[in-house]
């Protein structure tokens, strides 16, 4: 068995080459360019893999809002075109996508079923990119997810730590509300669900809610990341994390405020749940 992921230098590429070893290839741009689809048949004929895991991304958000085009290019052509490939070979396809593909409204947690109805141009392209892969019909698995992080990479996490050791007072919007993920919880649930879904009667190819349990504003998710570095001891100088709302932090691109997903579909179909985002935080935090 070999898995083959793309994305290899992101967060959800080596939490999964981390978890896999030996039982998957990992490629990079150099061997998978998401703005040149035809790089990957060579890829996948070489590697001949029972699985294929898309980890790649157009993730700027605000940059996306000037950049269209290219985010449309890596976040739903490209996406179409391994399904396409995943489809001829009778091999399954696990694709991320993101809370962006909803508009942030009301309270309660999003369903799979819920109207998409994207507020940016990074959101728009990965609603396309699910509905291309969903389009060609063939054995496909994917997980939408939000505020995705590790204690490695360049995320919220490891920012906050960062202006916590720089910085006496920092400024964080507070009524955005969802659940952080944390990138191994993640690849974890990945690849149960996916052996779950090999293993039933018939694929169940559909779009599923993934993300760690609980709820939180980023405002609580960075007050838990300080309070997590000070007791494993890492040096702040931050006393003050002030709670604002977006208002006060205008982006290019507007963001949701509610981005709760429900993720029952995913515990009814693949038998999968995830940790209390902390324990996520706490196993960020003691990486550093």
């Amino acid at each position: 068995m070999t898995i083959l992921i793309l994305g290899k230098s992101g967060q959800m590429g080596r939490a999964l080459a981390s978890l896999l070893g030996d039982k998957a290839y990992s490629a990079g741009r150099d061997e998978a360019d998401f703005t040149s689809p035809a790089s990957f048949t060579p890829l996948i004929e070489r590697v001949n893999p029972t699985a294929i895991i898309n980890a790649v991304a157009y993730t700027t958000v605000d940059k996306a809002e000037g950049e269209e085009a290219l985010a449309y290019q890596v976040n739903a052509e490209a996406p179409a075109a391994l399904a396409r490939l995943a489809k001829v070979r009778g091999i399954p396809l696990v694709h991320y996508s993101t809370d962006y593909v909803f508009d942030g409204s009301g309270l309660r947690p999003f369903q799979e079923s819920d109207i998409s109805t994207p507020l940016n141009a990074y959101g728009r392209s990965k609603r396309a990119g699910e509905e291309a892969i969903e389009a060609l019909g063939g054995a496909y698995l994917i997980f939408r997810t939000s505020w995705v992080f590790d204690g490695t990479g360049k995320n919220f996490l490891t920012t906050m730590l960062q202006l916590g050791a720089e910085r006496t007072e920092v400024s964080v919007v507070a009524d955005q509300v969802g659940a952080p993920s944390y990138a191994p919880h993640l690849a974890a649930a990945t690849m149960e669900a996916l052996i779950c879904a090999t293993h039933l009667d018939a694929f169940p190819s559909g779009i599923y809610h993934m993300c760690n349990a609980g709820e939180t504003s980023w405002h609580g998710f960075a007050t838990a990341i300080f309070e997590e570095a000070r007791k494993s001891g890492l040096h702040l100088n931050i006393k003050t994390c002030r709670p604002i709302p977006s208002s006060e932090y205008p982006t290019p691109a507007i963001r949701p405020l509610n981005s709760r997903l429900n993720c029952g579909k995913l515990a009814d179909v693949l038998d999968v749940t995830l940790p209390d985002w902390r324990e996520g935080v706490r196993a960020a935090v003691g990486q550093k």
